[in-house]
């Protein structure tokens, strides 16, 4: 795509985002947003197919916005309060952009999935591998991932269906909370108080995750089933 292409269907998405966020989802339509975007409906069919094809491409718009925001937040020395600030920003996006969240979060279909959703994931699972590393995480990443995301999309989607002046402002700090506290392990101590088998089962697998395979001295079907161990040291 040329530099005039894609600067047309930048200003496009950008228009259609406002109208979304503005009006909700029924008043996008290729018509209003051509007539905003000042082009012809024609040029908006050429980059986008239909309405579906539009809204599609929107939904990669707004996870590139996430992730742009969410990419400035610079992790600090304790990846357990990471974890709650990343909770937070994802919240407080939704809050911000309800139209765009309930299009990122609150209509995924299979098979429909914006590529900036998967490094969205990839994100949120390097997070945890921090707190993994540290010896500070309960249960495997990727089941964390899945229940950091169920929890804090449904608290999000909560609290964008509930008028503003009847929001429980402790909600989601209480859910964050509650998840977190059951997912991590105290910090490790000294001695005898060091954490168990399933927090060190869980480091030594991130570990592994961060480490070149090269440098290795297992073949990788010994390295995949010597995490398949830990996984059910894990559990």
């Amino acid at each position: 795509m040329d530099d005039a292409k894609a600067g047309t269907r930048r200003q496009i998405l950008e228009v259609a985002a406002g109208i979304l966020e503005r009006e909700g989802a029924q008043a996008v339509s290729t018509r209003t947003v051509a007539a905003a975007a000042g082009i012809r409906a024609a040029s908006l069919y050429q980059l986008f197919d239909d309405k579906d094809g539009l809204l599609a491409a929107l939904a990669v718009h707004a996870f590139d916005s996430y992730l742009a925001e969410k990419h400035n937040l610079a992790p600090t020395d304790d990846p357990v309060t990471d974890m709650r600030r990343g909770w937070d920003f994802h919240v407080d996006f939704g809050l911000r952009h309800p139209a765009l969240y309930l299009l990122m979060f609150g209509t995924d279909r299979p098979g429909r999935r914006p590529p900036a959703a998967d490094e969205a994931h990839a994100l949120l699972l390097k997070f945890l591998d921090r707190v993994a590393a540290a010896g500070r995480l309960r249960v495997p990443t990727t089941r964390a991932a899945a229940l950091c995301l169920a929890a804090a999309t449904g608290v999000t989607l909560s609290l964008i269906g509930t008028p503003a002046e009847d929001r429980d402002p402790d909600i989601s700090a209480r859910m964050r909370d509650t998840l977190i506290d059951s997912l991590i392990t105290d910090p490790p101590q000294p001695l005898a108080a060091a954490p168990g088998l399933a927090a060190r089962a869980l480091a030594l697998d991130a570990a592994l995750t961060a480490t070149d395979g090269a440098t290795l001295p297992l073949r990788p079907t010994e390295t995949a089933l010597l995490r398949d161990w830990l996984n059910q040291l894990a559990r």
